[in-house]
């Protein structure tokens, strides 16, 4: 069913009950897998078809190469779309956070078990795709990131509903100092179901083959599966945990500017996690710290699906502003590591200014998400 030349690898695998397991594996190693247009229609078609195929039991959604997962979007694509937008938002942009969110949320609704093997770098778009999956696998490699300040975006791909759900304030920490997380971070923030060694993918894809599946209980089947595969030998220790008091400290301020200011001022006694995490919010674009602080407030009170909707919006809107195309462009096309963001500080950012990215630049019935969730 596949051709090694394609972006994503769609399979279907027969167990020995008479079933199937579907495949997608993404597969531009070279570009750390990083999710472009193409893949997330691949993708987003596939799973349409497997949730009306009774045959199909579960799904495992891997990579290929060791390195990473899924580390990104397409964002060099973003750019050139951007660059020739002339400051409106590009059709390109739209038509990508459209499939993108659709099937982020196709994830997280799916009728039948998915497995993300998140093994390796996930960040940006790969969180999006991990997040949604019943059954999140993570490894000792796990490096996890949501690192849109660098680049003058924010955290999307529905980081407006999972980060504010993390353990009190990791979630806003997370999400302006692009903070890393190992697989024990993973764990326990709950955005990982599953913490095994990196060796394991062959044996889970053989159990899963060999399992004598019912009709019933589906997930169930799947957690007994994953259950059995070995635990890593060193196994990482959660940075997040240890310091969820400080964390919650520093981010326990009513307005982004004292939040950002705790942080920036904040004595992180030589800890090598928190000091890179301050450091990465130092350099980061101010306009993203405000829509980290105010996607993490709106966020926590809306659904799943309004979250995408709210992210379609803020998406198109980074698209046209200039600040996510300067990001891009310092981090990746120059890459001379730069960027000249619009604003010195984040107390210089007029709040006119951050109101505009939660401005629909649709009416309620030509949005493009409109349905999602009905």
């Amino acid at each position: 069913m596949s051709n090694n030349n394609n972006v994503v690898l769609v399979e279907e695998y027969l167990t020995t009950s008479g079933h199937k397991i579907g495949s997608l594996v993404l597969n531009k190693p070279k570009a750390l897998n990083a999710l472009d247009l193409d893949m997330a229609s691949i993708m987003l078609d596939a799973l349409n078809g497997w949730s009306k195929n009774d045959e199909i039991v579960c799904v495992v959604i891997s990579s290929h190469g060791d390195k990473a997962f899924c580390a990104g979007g397409d964002i060099v694509s973003m750019y050139n779309a951007m660059k020739t937008s002339d400051g409106t938002i590009p059709p390109f942009l739209e038509s990508f956070f459209t499939t993108e969110y659709t099937l982020d949320y196709t994830i997280h609704n799916f009728s039948k078990p998915i497995i993300v093997w998140g093994s390796g770098i996930v960040m940006g778009g790969g969180m999006g795709l991990l997040c949604g999956a019943s059954h999140r696998i993570v490894t000792e490699t796990s490096r996890l990131a949501m690192p849109e300040i660098t680049i003058g975006l924010y955290p999307d791909v529905g980081g407006s509903y999972f980060l504010p759900r993390l353990p009190g304030k990791s979630g806003l920490f997370l999400g302006l100092t692009g903070g890393n997380m190992n697989g024990a971070d993973a764990m326990y923030v709950g955005l990982a179901d599953a913490l095994v060694d990196s060796s394991q993918f062959d044996v889970l894809l053989e159990n899963l083959k060999e399992h004598s599946w019912a009709e019933a209980n589906l997930g169930q089947q799947v957690t007994t599966v994953i259950s059995e595969l070995s635990s890593p030998v060193n196994p990482p220790v959660s940075n997040v945990e240890a310091h969820q008091d400080y964390i919650d400290g520093l981010c326990s301020g009513e307005s982004c500017a004292e939040v950002v200011s705790a942080i920036l001022s904040a004595d992180m006694n030589n800890d090598k996690w928190l000091s890179r995490a301050q450091k990465t919010l130092s350099v980061g674009s101010p306009i993203t710290a405000h829509l980290v602080f105010e996607q993490c407030q709106r966020g926590a009170e809306l659904s799943l699906a309004d979250c995408f909707k709210m992210e379609a919006i803020m998406s198109c809107r980074c698209g046209e502003s200039g600040e996510f195309q300067e990001g891009v462009r310092a981090l990746l096309i120059d890459k001379d590591n730069n960027p000249k963001w619009q604003y010195p500080s984040v107390s210089n950012v007029p709040a006119e200014v951050i109101a505009n990215y939660f401005a629909s630049p649709w009416s309620d019935e030509t949005h493009p998400l409109k349905d999602l969730g009905a």
